[in-house]
């Protein structure tokens, strides 16, 4: 009866509905199952012969994961009347009133009800799969703990848009709902069901059944909220004091925690607040006004782009080289036990590889097993992992400081110290132990890849592999092409990410690539304002408020303060006239004879008590005097946003990135670049070319040539060309 939905109706009059999308491993909601749920439903409620419908999936350990963000990222808002904007963003809403209410008026439902629907939810059910289940009048679920129920939409920058904003606080309380609702934060089912969300929990081979039972014995339905006399469970309405103590305290932490960049949150509080005043049907309409404000704005365009389209086009390969066949890494050679070298190894080791993890010392390779195996502990001690599993993980790294045992690895990663003699030293050693046809890639965050390469005699087989710290929690991998990387190496190295897990970008060769280019200047940034005058205070708290994890002298003490000093100065001996001195170098200089490196010896920018809280270094002002005028937090911020997207347009320029979308989901996921903007790129065409044209020349004039925005910037500007267009989601490619 429908491509995507299998409708069948058994010998007692119950009806089945299987969503099961063709070639798909997960469900998820597009026109075409919108369409066909509305002819399922249409279909049970009018033929007399079914007493009701059970709703399940096709798809093992999986619900609905959702409505399929393709989709919403590709509606075409600008060639239809506002009138039709709404009505598709209202029409599932619509569908699942329809099912909910049996299409009848609320008079004659609170007399009839309904034919009853229940949800057998047998696996995950996110965002609109949720909402379909909250939208039935009965919810049967497995109980694997594994399962995850919840709304994502925020993450995405926009907001349950099928009812979910509505019928969950009706369900559990507006107190109750909002965290979930704001922060993604999931259920499992047995937390779902103690919150009164699901009916059953039961065993997967029995969801199906229960439902059934349920619709079998049910003559006819109501939703809570459609009885007369219905209350919100806690208190609810603008007069309630119950409920406007939450929305008061939500509204702060909201706020707090956003610093008002995202404005889903501050939506969807809005959408419970005044749905909560009005009836069922009206607070629909509400909840869909809001959603497509959101779809049309851009943050969600912008985060819908970077966060999933193109981060799922990296990882299933759009960057990787046609010809060269798949491969494997079965066995990882890594040059170095420390922090980086151990987190690389773990991540290797825990999806199978063995790992011969290698260091000047027996007892300095054991201490970087000591990484794994403390992760081990934890995961097995919070129930994350077994015990076999976990023993397993740690026999596949072999501490070593034998060049020997690197012999029959089939890939090996460096990650030894920021030092061009040890580097070579190292390459040189393994090389004479390894296969002639094994790639040798590095994970140095600054060197160039091509000047490292003429350590190994194979240079089309070095390759940069650039992890970020922590290497087990953060996503990406920067993959560095040198001069002379064949299409081979580059294959292997994506193969190797997308093994482990990780997010790949590549770029070509730099001093400082792509991320650790454009994020320097961000801590850089931060350092000439202290250095010209600035409240460091007022810097930090800046940084945050632009969207950034955390504030640039903040982070500039954990990165440390003396390897921005070793870095400066490669720099420098390496351009030699050409380098262009900032108020940087003077901070920097300064804070080295204070023997003030950082967190890693409890001096920095902060201070850093033992058990205690770190806090600004009172003496910060002694050295680096207050200026009589202090910016505003505006100019402030404005600088710290600029200076890193000029040097993001500047790597797209010199050719060192090789694309907008995989530079905007590598900013975003290796250097904090603010999630709601999009990336740098994406930020560009927000504010307009021409705009930022105008605002990167105001500052260079004001602050310094490090602000001057690139010729390709000034003609893109004056021809109205854009990064990214309707026909071209993916981005403009580098020259």
């Amino acid at each position: 009866m429908t491509k995507t939905i299998n409708f069948e109706v058994d010998s007692d009059g119950v009806a089945l509905m299987t969503i099961d999308l063709p070639d798909a491993s997960m469900n998820v909601i597009n026109a075409q199952v919108i369409e066909d749920f509305e002819t399922c439903v249409d279909q049970v409620l009018s033929d007399e012969a079914i007493k009701g419908c059970v709703i399940t999936s096709g798809k093992t350990g999986s619900f609905v994961a959702g409505a399929d963000l393709t989709m919403l990222g590709g509606m075409d808002m600008a060639n239809a009347s506002l009138e039709e904007q709404f009505e598709a963003t209202f029409n599932l809403n619509r569908v699942f009133r329809k099912m909910e209410t049996g299409g009848k008026d609320m008079k004659t439902l609170a007399k009839e009800g309904t034919k009853p629907f229940a949800a057998a939810i047998n696996g995950l059910a996110l965002g609109g799969g949720f909402e379909i289940a909250l939208a039935c009048h009965y919810r049967v679920c497995t109980n694997d703990p594994k399962t995850q129920i919840g709304f994502p939409e925020v993450q995405i920058g926009l907001l349950p848009g099928a009812g979910g904003t509505q019928r969950l606080p009706r369900l559990i309380g507006i107190q109750n709902a909002a965290q979930p609702l704001m922060t993604a934060k999931n259920f499992n089912p047995f937390t779902a069901q103690g919150f009164g969300i699901l009916n059953e929990v039961v065993d997967a081979a029995d969801v199906v059944g229960k439902a059934k039972d349920y619709v079998a014995k049910t003559s006819s339905a109501i939703a809570p909220w459609d009885k007369k006399g219905f209350k919100f469970p806690g208190g609810g309405g603008a007069m309630d004091p119950r409920a406007v103590q939450v929305f008061v305290g939500a509204n702060a932490m909201a706020q707090k925690q956003t610093k008002q960049n995202y404005p889903a949150v501050q939506a969807i509080l809005s959408c419970v607040y005044e749905g909560s005043i009005v009836p069922m049907d009206t607070a629909l309409k509400i909840e869909s006004k809001y959603f497509l404000n959101l779809l049309k704005g851009p943050v969600s365009q912008s985060m819908i782009r970077t966060l999933f389209l193109n981060k799922q086009a990296v990882e299933k390969g759009s960057l990787r080289p046609k010809g060269p066949e798949k491969n494997k890494v079965k066995r990882l050679g890594m040059l170095g036990a420390g922090l980086m070298g151990a987190g690389i190894a773990y991540v290797s080791a825990k999806v199978g590889m063995d790992v011969v993890l290698f260091d000047v010392s027996k007892d300095s390779a054991e201490k970087g097993k000591d990484y794994s195996r403390n992760l081990v502990k934890k995961g097995v001690e919070r129930g994350k992992v077994s015990k076999e599993k976990g023993d397993a993980l740690l026999e596949r790294i072999i501490p070593t400081d034998s060049y020997d045992d690197l012999a029959d690895c089939d890939l090996i990663i460096e990650a030894v110290f920021e030092d061009p003699k040890v580097k070579k030293e190292v390459t040189e050693k393994v090389e004479a132990v390894i296969g002639k046809d094994v790639v040798y890639g590095s994970n140095t965050s600054t060197m160039p890849i091509t000047g490292l390469a003429k350590n190994f005699t194979r240079p089309h087989q070095f390759i940069g592999i650039h992890f970020f710290s922590p290497v087990d929690k953060m996503p990406l991998v920067e993959i560095i092409m040198g001069n002379e990387t064949d299409d081979a190496t580059l294959a292997l190295a994506l193969d190797y990410v997308s093994q482990i897990k990780k997010t790949p970008i590549v770029v070509n060769d730099s001093r400082g690539f792509f991320t650790s280019r454009t994020f320097g200047t961000y801590v850089t940034e931060g350092y000439c304002m202290v250095q010209e005058g600035v409240n460091p205070a007022l810097i930090d708290n800046a940084g945050k408020m632009v969207g950034m994890p955390v504030g640039p002298l903040a982070v500039g003490d954990e990165v440390a303060i003396d390897l921005s000093y070793k870095v400066g100065k490669a720099t420098r001996d390496a351009l030699g006239d050409a380098y262009v001195a900032t108020p940087a170098d003077a901070f920097v200089e300064k804070m080295m004879e204070l023997e003030r490196y950082g967190r890693k010896n409890g001096k920095g920018s902060y201070v850093y008590p033992e058990g205690g809280k770190k806090y600004l270094w009172p003496d910060l002002n002694e050295h680096f005097p207050l200026s009589d005028e202090q910016p505003t937090l505006e100019a402030v911020k404005e600088r710290l946003l600029v200076r890193q997207v000029v040097e993001a347009a500047r790597c797209f320029e010199e050719g060192v990135l090789i694309d907008a979308s995989s530079a905007d989901v590598g900013a975003i996921f290796g250097i904090g670049f603010p999630p709601f903007l999009g990336g740098p790129f994406s930020y560009l065409d927000t504010v307009g070319i021409a705009s930022f044209v105008e605002t990167a020349d105001r500052l260079a004039d004001k602050h310094g040539e490090r602000f001057r925005p690139t010729q390709q910037l000034r003609d893109m500007a004056s021809s109205g060309e854009t990064f990214y267009t309707p026909t071209n989601p993916k981005g403009k490619k580098a020259a």
